[in-house]
């Protein structure tokens, strides 16, 4: 049994790989396992406005090959991942959460403590606020209540229906990387793309109108030619601010 990575092995190992071995292929339980460490990434209010689509065959590959620019990536991959946001469903991630949240408390909502409503209400009542919108009107309003009173003390802007796309992709992001990351520590190789064209991947994998593609993540065992060159990122001192 090989020695599992340390997470810092691991985020150095990670690159991302242009071009797999087509003849290693790679186990889907495996990838499955790292799917499922991606669920437990950090999201916005708990609502996992998420999907993951796990591409296992060859045949659906080749039908999202044009549709990802026809990139090596995918061409010599053994499986894909689609990470897809899922906003249209906060409701029934809201009330999912409230279940949760009443089942753990086991008891009439009439004993909460004033600590326990408190969690009680953020989805019963501030979530529907914050998401509920009518083409993106009511959200306008919102945003222009909370700008005004922030003149007068600290609140949440984030209210208008691009701010929670936004946070809905910030949630998916956190949840690829942590696949990726994952993979990396079962020594396997990733891609994220968003040179994609998104439409046409949700026709094919026939998903609602109101999804959205957050990227496509290949997955395979690395060629060496697969890494293009050493790692470069920017000198560390202009990108860490110390206070």
């Amino acid at each position: 049994m090989k020695k599992p990575l340390t997470i810092e092995e691991a985020i150095n190992y990670r690159r991302s790989v242009r071009i797999y071995n087509e003849e290693i292929p790679i186990n889907s339980e495996v990838v499955k396992k790292c799917i499922e460490m991606a669920t437990l990434a950090p999201n916005s209010s708990n609502l996992q406005l998420w999907e993951f689509h796990h591409i296992t065959t060859q045949a659906v590959i080749q039908q999202l090959l044009p549709a990802c620019l026809n990139q090596k990536a995918v061409k010599t991959a053994q499986q894909l991942l689609v990470v897809v946001v899922r906003k249209d469903l906060w409701k029934k991630r809201a009330n999912q959460n409230l279940n949760f949240i009443k089942k753990g408390f086991n008891k009439p909502l009439s004993e909460y403590s004033k600590a326990e409503k408190m969690v009680y209400d953020y989805y019963n009542k501030l979530i529907p606020f914050v998401y509920t919108d009518f083409l993106g009107i009511f959200g306008c309003v919102k945003y222009g209540l909370s700008w005004l009173k922030g003149l007068f003390s600290p609140t949440y802007r984030q209210l208008r229906k691009s701010d929670l796309r936004i946070v809905a992709h910030k949630s998916a992001g956190l949840a690829a990387q942590t696949f990726m990351v994952s993979m990396a520590a079962e020594g396997l190789d990733t891609c994220p793309l968003e040179g994609i064209d998104s439409l046409r991947i949700k026709k094919i994998l026939n998903l609602p109108m109101a999804s959205e593609i957050n990227m496509v993540i290949s997955c395979g065992v690395r060629k060496p030619e697969g890494v293009y060159g050493e790692r470069f990122r920017v000198p560390f001192n202009e990108v860490y601010k110390k206070w």
